[in-house]
């Protein structure tokens, strides 16, 4: 594992698309693939923000990787298109009330979410079918084949991927030990 992400290193780190929160000065990176249908990733959800907020020195990274039909794609396209068209924080509020919604992703669902959080809908629907949203789920798809990550939630924590669902203990656990094995 650490070899394939020492290779790929900018493309997980510093791609200049993927949201990047918690601390983004942190110690320690948490890369998270998700696809925001699927079951486990909000299964996930939870911990991984009481990992991040607890913490306070972990830089967490999202990775769309949309692998469960025509509604987590349009899910991500929305998702990527408002962080181009609105910024991080508004971005943060979309990716939160996808990884709650546990209802289809329709167009209809979109435009409530939009006007919820006081979105300008029609920029973000114009973002949503642009060269740059496409790309940025492309080039998510192509890493996590390199790095053979197959099913979501896929994570990166140090030089470790872990894939699949992770309890909070566990997350934890990996975090204490990058901390203590770099002496």
């Amino acid at each position: 594992d650490s070899e394939q992400i020492e290779r790929l290193r900018d493309e997980i780190f510093n791609d200049g698309i993927s949201y990047v929160g918690g601390d983004p000065d942190g110690d320690v990176t948490l890369v998270e693939f998700l696809d925001y249908r699927c079951g486990f990733c909000k299964r996930a959800f939870p911990a991984v923000e009481e990992l991040v907020a607890s913490d306070g020195n972990i830089r967490y990274i999202i990775k769309e990787f949309p692998i469960l039909g025509e509604q987590s794609t349009l899910a991500a396209q929305y998702a990527i298109a408002t962080k181009l068209v609105a910024g991080d924080a508004d971005y943060k509020s979309v990716h939160n009330t996808l990884m709650l919604h546990d209802g289809a992703v329709t167009e209809g669902f979109l435009v409530r979410t939009s006007r919820e959080l006081e979105l300008d809908h029609d920029a973000i629907t114009d973002a949503m079918d642009s060269e740059e949203v496409a790309l940025a789920i492309g080039k998510n798809h192509a890493l996590a084949q390199a790095l053979n990550v197959q099913g979501t939630p896929g994570f990166i924590l140090g030089d470790i991927i872990l894939r699949g669902f992770l309890e909070l203990e566990q997350m934890r656990e990996i975090v204490a030990d990058i901390r203590a094995n770099r002496g």
